[in-house]
């Protein structure tokens, strides 16, 4: 099961914290232990690692491996198992002063199976399988097109990404008639299958090799969508990645846009939906029940102080000591937390709104 959106946040954080950590020396402690694995074999690796560290030829290094070891076996040894996802175990010396101690230790469950079996003593912490647990694992292909433009785009995650834009050159319907009329159509039907053979080898382009893409959506005015599937000539293994034809105004830019909020149904289980609906929520009950919400940092803290609060919404632009300040509020009251991104246009006007508001369970 993919990570939700706090347990993402939650991992985030912590790399953060400790990749922003260096050590002097080499004294820093990072051991993997991948989900399944006899943790009791861990506490002898470590056990042996602190005995090999009587070596060590540096007395202030010497000491601050032996100690981030022995933390690190003290956790170990209270163990019965390994988590279900696995743990990463991290310890060491990170004052930045020589010959202070700054000591930090941390077994961090992460919210996806672990896979590494890793021990490393260093000078930073090795964080790069829980990095890889961040990584975008849903890609979608936007196509949206008509006769005389067409525009190419993904989502990933919850950005959209415009990749190419095409005019098509086809011309409009002739007022002429008889043969002409006729010739005249040939022509710009000759013209809309070239341009829609055009668009499918750039989507072939685009697409064709990205190992993460879930699904093609693809939308536009007008009957133009079921006239690129029937003569574009898209290869079959493209066109059996569409999951879903929308109508909608616009071919542009603009028109991806539409596309993915037209696109609920398709995304439902997409944090850009989700996030887009809460939003969507919060806006609404702003303009109808204005006495049912509260934003900017002193209404909020107010609605929080009064056990008020139902839903509260945090920008990830905000520092993060204000964000953790008001989690902890939050979590006094049992209240439901939600960090927005600054990646759509929702949660952009929400950070221009002071990115800190709350949907309440009473007005105040």
């Amino acid at each position: 099961m993919a990570m939700d959106a706090k347990e993402k946040d939650k991992l985030e954080e912590f790399i953060d914290e400790f990749k922003a950590y260096r050590a002097r020396h080499t004294e820093l402690i990072t051991v993997l232990v991948p989900a399944g694995f006899d943790i009791n074999l861990i506490t002898k690796q470590l056990e042996s690692e602190k005995s090999t560290a009587t070596n060590i030829k540096s007395t202030a290094t010497r000491k601050n491996v032996q100690e981030a070891l022995e933390s690190l076996i003290r956790i170990t040894k209270g163990m019965k198992q390994t988590p279900k996802n696995g743990v990463a175990l991290l310890s060491g010396n990170v004052s930045k002063i020589e010959g202070q101690d700054d000591f930090v230790t941390e077994a961090f469950e992460p919210p996806e199976q672990l896979g590494a079996r890793l021990y490393r003593c260093d000078q930073i912490f090795v964080l790069d399988p829980l990095e890889e647990m961040l990584e975008v694992k849903e890609v979608y292909g936007l196509i949206a097109l008509d006769r005389k433009e067409a525009t190419l785009g993904l989502l990933i995650g919850k950005k959209i990404r415009v990749l190419q834009h095409f005019d098509s050159f086809v011309p409009g319907k002739t007022t002429k008639g008889g043969q002409s009329a006729a010739r005249y159509g040939r022509i710009r039907e000759n013209m809309a299958k070239e341009f829609f053979r055009k668009i499918a080898e750039a989507v072939k382009k685009e697409f064709f090799h990205l190992e993460k893409l879930q699904g093609i959506i693809l939308g536009g005015p007008g009957p133009a969508k079921e006239d690129f599937l029937k003569e574009g000539q898209l290869v079959t293994a493209l066109h059996d990645k569409i999951i879903g034809i929308k109508d909608i105004g616009y071919a542009d830019a603009h028109g991806i846009d539409l596309l993915v909020e037209g696109s609920g149904d398709l995304l439902a289980e997409q944090e850009i939906t989700q996030e887009k609906k809460l939003m969507e929520k919060f806006f609404n009950m702003l303009g109808k029940e204005k006495d049912k919400t509260a934003y900017g940092k002193e209404e909020v803290e107010k609605a929080l102080s009064y056990g008020a609060v139902e839903i509260l919404l945090l920008s990830k632009k905000l520092k993060k000591p204000d964000i953790k300040k008001f989690e902890k509020k939050a979590l006094e009251t049992d209240v439901e937390v939600h960090l927005v991104s600054i990646e759509t246009e929702e949660g952009q006007q929400f950070w221009n709104l002071s990115g800190i508001g709350a949907m309440l369970r009473f007005k105040i």
